[in-house]
């Protein structure tokens, strides 16, 4: 199976890995957005929501796998078939969280372009914000690899 390793500065990512942290818990028992599927009743609205809500936080606990002992001690991730759509879709999930509640005063087109002055930034919306591009940029590398990752040779790392 295709591999793809990526490795990561330890100093510039762990204070990021915080942010993911503390915006995944606040994401436990919630999706990340909102539920609307029309008229349905209660019970099958509580029971598709808590299956979201469980895909969701198993999305996530991938995502968080990725920074184990491991990487720790060799900063090196690593995204193969397994884990590269989970990971693409907990990445959306907190992004969108923090564009929610941590990064309002922020328009959406700032967001997605970076372009934003980080002096001017309040150094905790400074945090989410690296972090939000921290994710973004996961994402883009895995949507750049992921027709190849599907794939049964073994890959090199980049």
């Amino acid at each position: 199976m295709k591999r793809i390793e990526v490795r990561l500065s330890l100093e510039v990512v762990a204070p990021l890995l915080d942010v993911v942290k503390e915006v995944s818990d606040a994401l436990q028992g919630k999706l990340a957005a909102p539920l609307d599927i029309g008229e349905v009743d209660a019970d099958m609205r509580e029971f598709w929501r808590d299956e979201l809500v469980a895909a969701q936080n198993g999305d996530i606990a991938k995502l968080l796998a990725l920074f184990d002992k491991e990487f720790f001690s060799n900063g090196v991730i690593v995204f193969d078939a397994d884990n590269a759509e989970p990971v693409m879709r907990a990445c959306s999930a907190v992004r969108l969280r923090m564009r929610e509640e941590n990064l309002k005063g922020i328009e959406d087109e700032t967001l997605e372009t970076g372009n934003v002055e980080i002096d001017q930034l309040t150094e905790q919306v400074r945090r989410y914000f690296m972090c939000y591009l921290f994710l973004a940029t996961l994402q883009e590398l895995i949507i750049q690899h992921l027709d190849t990752l599907g794939d049964e040779e073994d890959g090199e790392g980049i």
